[in-house]
């Protein structure tokens, strides 16, 4: 059942308020022309140095609890999680050595160092190499210094191959394992403040869609609406959109190059998102353009259908596997299986900085669900040379089960975005 308006601001209120937002933030379902739109993002409050010192304080703990010494993170998004500190990637090593025992310490190459010292926070400590010499072996000379010499070292899972195999080439008395349970054991599970941060931007997502389905004409392009679409969505203070696809080319779930014009029948389907603070949305709608054919209406109906037993068994302690096995089911029974053949990928991805990241919901994964992980909930049939429908929206799981991120859910083919 979609959750009522006055449940949502109730949920949604305590998210905005560790954004510094009031319920008001939440614009209306029933919003006006483009014009109309309103930038939702004004007063949004960013994390603080307090929210990444916690991130940091909470990968020590995991460091203790996996055994390891220290985790090596180079440039890229888990860099930014722990740190704030955006670095281009290259064939120079650069980032940070987390420790249990004291504070992060960059490796920097030598010429950078002022740059470094630009994105640093003051008081962190920046060990430089020269072109001739091994950043590796400086990250072994910190661990050293911490007592590590013989120890245990994580690299993180976005490092370069060849970055993992000089650790191990170069510091031979160094174990150096897959540091992703350092990573993903802090990134998997969210912060109020980053649930508030994909609330807003999945609400922003489906005002942007609802904008857009108000302007679809017949012959109009996909670039067409994925225009008027980013447009709403830089209206309401973010930037992103939707890529659609029309008609048979819906059938592909990563869409088809063939170009094609709107035509009267045919489904839309529309896949995007945008960001609040680094935090991502992901959503889909698939609509009929003019009267939908009594299979259009079938195939949406069962597609919901799934997608709501998913939000009921994403619970804590559940399987992943489970949540991904609840809406196949629902497929599966209606004469759309087995397994794959309709349905055609996982029910979902993770989704925090990344659009897709760590944990999936897909058959053989059995980690159990805990409280603010966040997830797509995408259930699709596609029907190659007739049609696709997919209905995808971001869930939280909460402590009492899981809900829709950003509200706005599909009602009907007619109605994809419910009143709240």
């Amino acid at each position: 059942m979609s959750p009522t308006r006055r449940s949502f601001i109730k949920t949604g209120s305590i998210s905005l308020a560790a954004l510094g937002l009031g319920s008001a933030s939440l614009a209306s379902p029933a919003a006006g022309r483009s014009q109309d739109l309103k930038n939702m993002v004004t007063g949004v409050e960013p994390l603080t140095p307090e929210d990444f010192a916690l991130r940091r304080e909470k990968a020590r703990r995991l460091l203790a609890e996996k055994g390891l010494d220290a985790v090596f993170v180079g440039g890229g998004t888990n860099l930014l999680y722990f740190t704030k500190v955006g670095w281009w990637l290259s064939e120079r090593p650069f980032g940070v050595v987390l420790s249990r025992k004291r504070d992060p310490v960059w490796v920097c190459p030598a010429f950078e160092a002022k740059r470094a010292e630009e994105l640093v926070p003051a008081g962190q400590e920046i060990r430089t190499w020269e072109e001739h010499e091994s950043p590796y072996e400086l990250i072994g000379g910190i661990l050293k210094d911490i007592g590590a010499a013989t120890g245990k070292l994580g690299a993180a899972p976005d490092l370069r191959a060849f970055e993992v195999f000089g650790l191990r080439r170069s510091l031979p008395t160094i174990e150096v394992v897959d540091g992703a349970a350092i990573t993903e054991g802090c990134r998997g599970v969210k912060t109020a403040k980053e649930i508030a941060y994909m609330d807003l931007a999945n609400r922003i997502t489906k005002l942007a869609y609802q904008e857009g389905f108000k302007e679809l004409r017949a012959g109009m392009t996909t670039r067409d609406l994925s225009g008027t679409i980013s447009a709403a969505t830089q209206k309401l203070g973010s930037s992103g959109g939707g890529g659609p696809q029309f008609g048979p080319n819906s059938a592909f779930p990563h869409g088809s190059q063939v170009p094609r014009a709107l035509t009267a029948g045919d489904a839309v389907l529309v896949d995007g998102g945008c960001g609040v603070e680094g935090y991502r949305s992901d959503v889909t709608r698939t609509v009929v353009f003019g009267k939908p054919s009594d299979k259009q209406r079938r195939v949406w109906d069962i597609v919901r259908n799934a997608q709501k037993a998913a939000l009921k068994a994403a619970r804590p302690g559940a399987t992943c596997e489970s949540v991904d096995r609840a809406a196949r089911k629902v497929i599966e029974d209606a004469g759309f299986g087995p397994g794959y053949k309709y349905f055609a990928h996982r029910l979902g991805h993770g989704i925090g900085m990344e659009g897709h990241e760590y944990p999936y919901l897909v058959k053989g994964n059995t980690l159990k669900i805990e409280p603010g992980m966040t997830f797509s909930n995408e259930p699709g049939i596609y029907i190659y040379g007739e049609f696709g429908i997919r209905i995808e929206d971001c869930m939280v799981v909460e402590a009492a089960g899981a809900r829709h991120l950003g509200g706005l859910e599909s009602e009907s083919i007619e109605k994809p975005f419910g009143a709240d």
